[in-house]
């Protein structure tokens, strides 16, 4: 019985610091007795922590599962039921270390450099995948935390992949498209951004770009779709007021 999810869902929809703590419990062998049930699709393990816990874990979905320990008793994500998801995706073999690196925040990766067509293709198929997990929020208030899960998936998904672009004018087009769709997404797409997750990646990204503009200012020929547009928080005023100092 293979799991539903693999290691990236695993990294993105945990929050950082759950993912570590996970990882590190994996890693130094705390997950024991390591078992699948039959017929129910369900992972189980002894993980050892301050005391021996008893976890179990869904193989369709990694969030569902049920740890002894004090979070998992309130029905929270603990690290103990992720250190076990983990087991179930790697099947006990070594993590890399890219794999142990947990996704906090976008950052530029501060090099120039080019992309090819088939890389272009494949970078903007990848946002538009985590695209998906920034939807709308109509459910009722019991499906609140899952869906800020969905948001945090989300933005911990494109961060990784704006984190890994190298800086030219092409990849500057790209993060502004990518401001603009989730700029629409929290004016008319229905997104709920109570907590700032999606808030606060925007104005992560738009640090990067005055990175960019830094590194190669050609860049700042891309700023310039955002002049005299409106945007939900006014997130575009310090890239306009590039272009209006060039």
């Amino acid at each position: 019985m293979s799991p539903k999810y693999d290691l990236d869902k695993i990294k993105f929809a945990t929050d950082p610091a759950t993912f570590e703590r996970a990882v590190d419990l994996y890693t130094s062998g705390k997950v024991t007795k390591f078992k699948e049930k039959e017929g129910v699709n369900v992972y189980s393990a002894v993980v050892q922590g301050g005391q021996p816990y008893h976890v179990s874990v869904e193989a369709r979905r990694y969030g569902c599962g049920h740890c002894d320990c004090y979070l998992g008793k309130k029905s929270t994500l603990c690290k103990h039921i992720v250190a076990v998801a983990l087991y179930a995706v790697m099947d006990g073999q070594p993590l890399s270390d890219e794999d142990k690196k947990s996704v906090n925040n976008p950052t530029s990766s501060g090099h120039l450099g080019d992309l090819t067509k088939e890389e272009l293709v494949t970078i903007k198929k990848a946002i538009t995948y985590g695209l998906r997990y920034i939807k709308p929020y109509n459910g009722p208030s019991r499906l609140w935390f899952s869906y800020q899960n969905s948001l945090q998936e989300g933005c911990g998904r494109l961060a990784k992949i704006v984190s890994d672009l190298p800086v030219n004018k092409k990849t500057a087009q790209i993060l502004v498209t990518l401001l603009l769709r989730l700029d629409e997404k929290l004016t008319r797409g229905g997104v709920d951004d109570s907590d700032g997750t999606v808030g606060g990646f925007i104005q992560q990204v738009v640090e990067i770009l005055s990175e960019y503009a830094e590194l190669d200012p050609s860049c700042i020929e891309t700023f310039k779709i955002l002049a005299g547009r409106p945007t939900c928080f006014g997130w575009e005023e310090p890239l306009v007021r590039l272009v209006d100092e060039g």
